[in-house]
């Protein structure tokens, strides 16, 4: 199945750096965003590393022979996902001022006719199917898990001033644990893969309404999407990939 897709990313209205990464490979069938945190440009090293080491796993891999199944795409990202995790721990050895950065990363993996979704942290994939906004991740994050255990909505998790905090990020510990999910595609199927610096200022049913009205157009979709996460306020860097398949 065809794909056309656009990646862009913003520094918002209230940071003075961007730590946000992303990555755009239609032709390794790759797309991913990452969102650093950690001060003195920690966390922008943190993103560019995962970036990095997802598209040097991917090209090592090759785009050659049988495409591979939708298990065999998750075992590649959770390998994927743990050599980057291991590279950003290595640098933070390496270099004490370094200390305490890490990153969140999303990343699909497009295998044919379906797709495979990988995540860590509280960045977020959306699926848009027909006229249904599906969410395919789970925030690792405080917020969220009070939400899941039924002691906070999720109107109140988006307002919440510990909304930041993230239970699970690449480089906070030694190894990690990825969450993946797969689809089979649909014609006409669009991804939203977005740090959190879009869902904490936009509700879903925001993120709906501009990916319906730009849904034939990946990058007026990008556009849309990161300006009204600044007109509501920009308070963090913003960075959307869309994926659309046909």
């Amino acid at each position: 199945m065809k794909s056309r897709a656009f990646g862009l990313t913003d520094v918002g209205r209230r940071r003075e750096t961007n730590e946000d990464d992303l990555l755009l490979e239609p032709d390794l069938g790759l797309y991913a965003v990452a969102d650093g945190m950690g001060g003195h440009a920690a966390g922008e090293i943190a993103s560019r590393l995962a970036i990095e080491t997802l598209l040097q796993a991917r090209r090592r891999e090759g785009s050659a022979g049988p495409k591979p199944t939708a298990d065999e795409s998750a075992m590649w990202l959770r390998e994927a996902f743990s050599e980057a995790n291991r590279r950003i721990c290595d640098s933070i050895r390496l270099h004490e001022e370094r200390r305490g950065m890490g990153t969140t990363v999303v990343a699909l993996v497009h295998n044919g006719e379906g797709a495979v979704v990988g995540h860590v942290g509280d960045s977020r994939v959306y699926l848009l199917r027909g006229d249904d906004l599906i969410r395919m991740t789970s925030d690792h994050s405080w917020v969220n898990e009070q939400v899941k255990l039924g002691l906070m909505s999720d109107d109140a998790a988006q307002r919440h001033p510990m909304r930041n905090i993230v239970t699970r990020a690449l480089g906070s510990r030694e190894d990690v644990l990825v969450d993946v999910a797969s689809t089979r595609l649909e014609p006409g199927d669009v991804f939203v893969l977005c740090s959190d610096g879009l869902n904490t200022m936009l509700t879903d049913d925001e993120i709906r309404g501009l990916v319906l009205r730009h849904r034939d157009e990946p990058e007026s979709a990008c556009r849309a999407l990161i300006h009204a996460a600044n007109v509501s306020g920009g308070e963090d860097n913003v960075t959307v990939v869309i994926v659309r398949f046909a």
